[in-house]
């Protein structure tokens, strides 16, 4: 599918959205900017399942909104955020889950230390690589419906990576930890924001407003040169101890039991 940029305009000639389709925008996402804030909404009509083309996608879009907007938004659909990594693929074996795995874990990686802050609005259901979206994001925000967020990994019979682990080391309560991850626990919204996958939880028919007026107000506030080298600092040592285990860590992932 060719790459097609649309740009709309007010009365002043004054861009005000940017919807692109195409290579990397595929019928299960789409990204435009508005006002200055980039939204990637995942949308696959199931369970927003994680497989190549959605991982590039976000790519995409974290690449594009570091250099069109000041903000980025990830959401879902309604009721799911996303299931996780695509079954599918990960089910054709080891080494294509391994790959599948590593794949995301660079995206996750990226979006972690995306130069612009990133705002999450968890539509549903964020379980896996859903929750990874979340604790990667700097502002996660979510819909107060029935819905299961955590990483259920070891319920399953596989191991947390390392790059999952540190994630939540990082971003969620100290006192849930060992709960969220060894435990494999999944959580309500309320509870998810009790934990740390979430900040806030809203109305859910208040989700999609509420996240975009956060991202303003941060696009507004948030000097790019400042946060970039506050996130480096922040972050990087995180990222770096990622990226150099990930490979190894890998090597032998798979469903032990």
């Amino acid at each position: 599918m060719a790459c097609i940029v649309l740009q709309v305009r007010d009365c002043t000639g004054r861009r005000v959205r940017r919807v692109r389709y195409g290579a990397l925008m595929t019928s299960k996402t789409s990204y435009e900017v508005t006002d200055g804030v980039a939204v990637l909404r995942l949308d696959d009509g199931k369970a927003n399942a994680v497989g190549y083309d959605t991982i590039a996608a976000v790519d995409a879009a974290i690449e594009d909104a570091e250099q069109d907007a000041g903000a980025l938004v990830i959401t879902g659909r309604e009721g799911r955020f996303s299931a996780g990594f695509d079954l599918g693929v990960i089910g054709e074996g080891p080494e294509a889950a391994r790959d599948l795995v590593a794949t995301g874990a660079r995206t996750a990686a990226r979006l972690y230390g995306a130069a612009i802050p990133v705002v999450a609005a968890c539509t549903g259901h964020a379980i896996a690589f859903g929750a990874i979206m979340l604790l990667s994001s700097d502002v996660r925000l979510g819909a107060d419906v029935e819905a299961k967020i955590g990483l259920i990994e070891v319920s399953i019979g596989m191991p947390l990576p390392i790059f999952a682990i540190e994630l939540a080391r990082d971003r969620l309560s100290p006192r849930h930890f060992t709960a969220a991850t060894a435990l494999a626990t999944a959580y309500s919204p309320r509870g998810a924001a009790e934990a740390g996958y979430l900040d806030e939880v809203v109305p859910a028919d208040e989700l999609d407003d509420a996240a975009m007026q956060r991202a303003q107000a941060l696009a507004a506030r948030v000097r790019r040169t400042a946060f970039a080298s506050t996130r480096r600092t922040a972050r990087q040592k995180t990222i770096d101890l990622i990226m150099s285990t990930l490979d190894e860590d890998l090597e032998h992932f798979g469903v032990l039991d």
